[in-house]
């Protein structure tokens, strides 16, 4: 099963919005790594701040109040103690964090007040939740440092903090999701109406090149929209112009030629009449009444592939019936059942000439015509049904070939051309449909005629 929409508007899409996710996402990125950044320096400062407040107090009391006053600060998420031997200073130096806040905390103190940081592992059971216990700090991941941080005080003293200290900071905060998803939606939905836009023309043209095989006088396409698209559609209307005449001159030769050669077989004929043997004028006025048929075939045959008659609502049931009734007056076995509901739009004349040429083969072939019509909104079906011998499966196709004809079944003697099923196909195909031969199952031939409703 393809994954990959089979359509350009749907592949567009696709490609659009795949890019659209991944910049968001590039962006989104950037964003909270930003953010994380600015976080994090305001959580460090904060606390460097704190730890300032701390010494600055204990600056201005003597020993018996520094005691009374780290006995209540011991009580919360920043516990201080004294007397604490100073440790060497491990901050790397190259670790960001580390530097930032010693930064921080330096810049509170003068220059010449010692303070040594020490970096300890986060497990390690001295740490404090200083850092999470904090407003901002409460947002972040778990720590990946613990500090020892000692102060020396102005009475010579050292005052020892421990505090959790993160090496990533990274917030999801909600807005920011539900601001990326409304982003989404809007680009989205921008996207499937501009694609819909600059994909229309190809679908237009589409259906256009579609309908030429319905109708070869379908209107012109209109040449407007970008550069690609107007000179796409000036092809298609220079080809389409191009079949049309093609046809036309055709159709003139052939009706040229049918028109001299009705002419000397007038002449023929005249002369036939002034014969003294019975025999030979007979043989006269059948052999020009079949070169008369085969003229007229062949203009029909041409006529066909032509829709030049103007489309009118056609009630096809009564068309049928009139079909029927030429036929009875002339002894014919003609069969009618079924609805056609509603008119259908068509060429009277062509649709006339397409089902007389199927009902014509079946009671010529078959002894009788058994018709039955069928429809809906969408679509007419008429089946055309013989008693004859049925043809074989393999030449089920080639009989729609002009000029072809099967011996068992036809031959000069009956007045066939070969042109009769060729001339409906091609009366069908330019009314949007299609003409199929089948072999039923209880004997002789089914010709089926689908003709599509429009829209």
């Amino acid at each position: 099963m393809r994954l990959a929409p089979q359509t350009l508007f749907g592949r567009m899409v696709l490609i659009l919005l795949g890019s659209l996710v991944v910049v968001i996402s590039f962006s989104a990125g950037i964003h909270l790594r930003e953010r994380g950044k600015l976080l994090f320096r305001a959580g460090a400062m904060q606390s460097a701040q704190r730890i300032a407040d701390r010494v600055q107090m204990l600056d201005s009391l003597d020993e018996r109040e520094q005691k009374h006053f780290l006995g209540a600060l011991n009580g919360g998420d920043l516990p201080v103690a004294l007397d604490t031997p100073p440790r060497a200073e491990s901050g790397d130096p190259l670790l960001e964090p580390v530097a930032d806040f010693s930064r921080f905390l330096r810049g509170h103190f003068a220059a010449e007040r010692p303070v040594r940081i020490a970096v300890m592992p986060s497990n390690s059971g001295s740490t404090s939740l200083a850092w999470q216990g904090d407003l901002i700090g409460q947002r972040f991941v778990p720590p990946d440092l613990a500090l020892h941080v000692q102060v020396r005080l102005q009475n010579g003293h050292w005052a020892s903090f421990d505090l959790a200290l993160p090496q990533r900071a990274f917030v999801w905060p909600y807005h920011l999701f539900v601001n990326l998803l409304i982003l989404l939606v809007v680009v989205l939905v921008s996207t499937l109406i501009a694609v819909r836009l600059a994909t229309r023309p190809l679908q237009v043209l589409a259906a256009a090149a579609e309908d030429l095989g319905k109708n070869i006088h379908h209107p012109p396409l209109d040449e407007n929209g970008p550069a690609e698209v107007r000179r796409a559609a000036h092809a298609f209307n220079t080809m389409q112009n191009r079949l049309v005449r093609y046809i036309q001159d055709r159709t003139r030769i052939l009706a040229a030629m049918s028109h001299d050669l009705k002419t000397p077989i007038t002449r023929l004929r005249l002369r036939a009449e002034l014969l003294d043997d019975g025999d030979i004028k007979a043989k006269f006025d059948k052999d020009l009444q079949e070169m008369e048929a085969m003229v007229t075939a062949t203009l029909d045959f041409m006529r066909g592939m032509e829709r030049q008659e103007a489309t009118q609502q056609v009630d096809i049931m009564a068309l049928l019936e009139s079909i029927q009734a030429d036929g009875e007056e002339m002894g014919r076995k003609i069969h009618l059942q079924g609805s056609a509901e509603r008119p259908f739009p068509g060429a009277p004349a062509a649709l006339k000439r397409c089902l007389g040429n199927l009902i014509d083969n079946a009671v010529k072939y078959g002894t009788s015509a058994d018709i039955s019509v069928s429809g809906n909104e969408k679509h007419l079906e008429i089946r055309i049904r013989d008693r004859g011998p049925g043809i074989p499966e393999e030449q089920l196709e080639r009989v729609f070939e002009p000029f072809f004809r099967l011996e068992e079944s036809r031959s000069r003697d009956t007045g066939g051309t070969g042109l009769g099923l060729s001339i409906a196909r091609n009366i069908a195909q330019a009314h949007g449909g299609e003409l199929v031969l089948r072999n039923h199952p209880d004997g002789g031939i089914e010709a089926i005629l689908g003709l599509p409703r429009p829209a």
